[in-house]
């Protein structure tokens, strides 16, 4: 059995402690049921698997109508969160977490709280989403340093996308983009 914590500094954010089975042929892990997150229907789920270089940055993301569980079945990479909801107690709360080798946990992001990850290793990352992918339209994007956010990253220049190194600062996204919860 899989122990669920909520996250002390994000409202919503859970921390998945997940437990491996081994011999000595191997081992077994249980990374995602959807029984865990009762809260979401899950009716569309789709998984998604991203491979990155040490020193890759992919984010800052957030989304209007998806949640994200993610793991990482091999390497190591640092989480980077914010929460964006304005009514959430944790509003403007900041964290990150170091998941994959040494840290073997799931990790369910909510609606409205930004997120991102810096690979400090080559990485597998997995995860699983309760929308399907269809244009792009649900997901927006904020400044990976982002004062005002203040995120530890532990990197001043990472390797990012052209995409992401066009996200905004906080204070330029304009009220309409931003979560509305």
């Amino acid at each position: 059995m899989v122990q669920i914590e909520e996250s002390a500094q994000i409202a919503g954010v859970q921390i998945v402690k997940l437990r491996a089975f081994g011999d000595e042929r191997g081992r077994f892990m249980e990374t995602f049921r959807k029984e865990w997150f009762p809260q979401r229907s899950w009716d569309e789920v789709q998984g998604n698997r991203s491979d990155s270089i040490a020193g890759t940055l992919r984010g800052l993301h957030y989304h209007h109508n998806q949640v994200d569980y993610w793991y990482v079945p091999k390497g190591m990479i640092r989480v980077g969160m914010a929460d964006l909801r304005p009514s959430s107690p944790t509003y403007m709360h900041t964290q990150t977490i170091d998941m994959g080798d040494k840290n073997e946990i799931g990790l369910f992001i909510p609606i409205g709280v930004a997120h991102g990850f810096l690979a400090l290793t080559n990485v597998i990352h997995t995860y699983v989403v309760d929308q399907y992918y269809r244009d792009g339209s649900d997901e927006n994007g904020v400044a990976w340093n982002d004062p005002d956010l203040a995120i530890e990253w532990g990197i001043t220049e990472p390797l990012i996308s052209d995409r992401d190194i066009q996200n905004r600062l906080l204070r330029d996204i304009p009220a309409n983009e931003l979560p509305q919860s």
